[in-house]
């Protein structure tokens, strides 16, 4: 049933209307008569009532809800948001006297030059220099520093940092002098939004009591936002023939999706995948982008602003890959001159010293290597 919303002008022409129908004398409906007084506080009534009709509408269909509202209709199939996630990578922390050994407790803070994010040492267990007992990274007598890993303190993509911005340490420890992260820190993607929410649901319904590649994209989608797969069918992990399987293979924008990350998607294809079928799932290789820009400026002074500008929509784009994806050689040039208005040529453009595009298998994608602006 559609609504039919009317203005207060309409209203009151169509009370006044029904209301001189009805009489046997004309009705005095001037401004400042009492009767219009009756009829405009009644327009006014309605115009309320039109409106809580509206909200009530929109609450009652996905298509319409907004926020809480999409929460609460997605709750009732048990289908809930995606929740925002924070960005992670890995910092070295160096020290100028190597005298005896010292301890980087996980829960150190380091932030950025500006103290715009805050960024915690966390344990990871494949680093060798991480001791689970003493609860830290141990940077060993006559060694000047070591790599540990750090996640953003708060969730979302404000977290993702460009390399050599994270410089402060925020909780001080004793023979530590410096800290900076050599690479960029990825992976942090804001809460879902509610237009994705949307679409996902779809894709839920859709999928479900099906044994497809939409219920499998479906059941890998519902795991973690950022996430970008391929599934190849009746092949093996090496790309020989194997009918009955498939290999899924899984990215969360880093290159290298932990361990766990591959384990959840293992779990949630496994009970949405065909009967009598096996599969497996799998990181995908990595092939680094090598890009050598070289700008001509339209004012010098200008140039190192631009410099950094065009860095950071490079390293955006080719993070923003997903698995399987071509990467343009000259879709650079584009992103180059859309970074910044100070580019006015480039002399010289490179993709790993060449200027061919770079074409990813379904098991592959790429990432960035170095990118050299200048």
């Amino acid at each position: 049933m559609q609504l039919t919303v009317l203005n207060f002008s309409t209203l009151v022409e169509r009370m006044a209307a029904a209301v001189q129908g009805a009489a046997e004398a004309l009705i005095d409906l001037t401004v400042g008569s009492v009767l219009r007084a009756i009829l405009e506080a009644n327009a006014s009534i309605a115009l309320w009532m039109q409106w809580l009709i509206v909200q009530v509408l929109a609450a009652s269909r996905l298509s319409t809800s907004l926020g809480a509202d999409c929460d609460s209709f997605g709750a009732d199939f048990g289908f809930t948001r995606l929740p925002a996630v924070a960005a992670t990578g890995a910092v070295t922390l160096s020290r100028y006297s190597t005298v005896g050994s010292v301890i980087i407790p996980t829960g150190t803070s380091l932030t950025t030059v500006q103290n715009a994010q805050t960024f915690l040492v966390v344990a990871d267990t494949e680093n060798a220099a991480f001791d689970a007992t003493l609860g830290g990274y141990v940077i060993a007598a006559g060694v000047a520093g070591v790599t540990a890993s750090v996640v953003a303190a708060t969730t979302g993509s404000a977290g993702n940092v460009q390399a050599n911005t994270i410089s402060l340490i925020s909780s001080p420890i004793a023979g530590i002098d410096s800290v900076i992260n050599q690479s960029a820190l990825t992976g942090g993607v804001d809460a879902e939004s509610d237009s994705a929410f949307k679409l996902r649901f779809g894709n839920y319904l859709a999928s479900l009591s099906k044994a497809t590649n939409g219920a499998i994209g479906a059941a890998i989608s519902a795991i973690q936002q950022g996430l970008s797969y391929t599934i190849q069918e009746n092949i093996d992990q090496a790309g020989a023939v194997l009918m009955g399987n498939f290999v899924v293979t899984v990215d969360d924008g880093s290159g290298a999706p932990p361990s766990a990350l591959l384990a959840a998607v293992q779990s949630a294809v496994n009970t949405v995948r065909p009967v009598g079928t096996s599969f497996a799932v799998q990181a995908p290789q990595v092939i680094d982008a090598n890009v050598t820009i070289n700008i001509v400026p339209s004012s010098a002074s200008l140039l190192n602003a631009a410099i950094a500008a065009v860095g950071s929509a490079v390293a955006d784009y080719i993070g923003a890959l997903p698995v399987g994806a071509t990467m343009s050689y000259t879709r650079l040039a584009q992103i180059a001159y859309d970074a910044s208005a100070v580019v006015s040529n480039l002399s010289a453009l490179k993709l790993n010293g060449g200027t061919a595009d770079i074409v990813a298998t379904p098991s592959q994608v790429v990432r960035a290597g170095m990118i050299v602006v200048s």
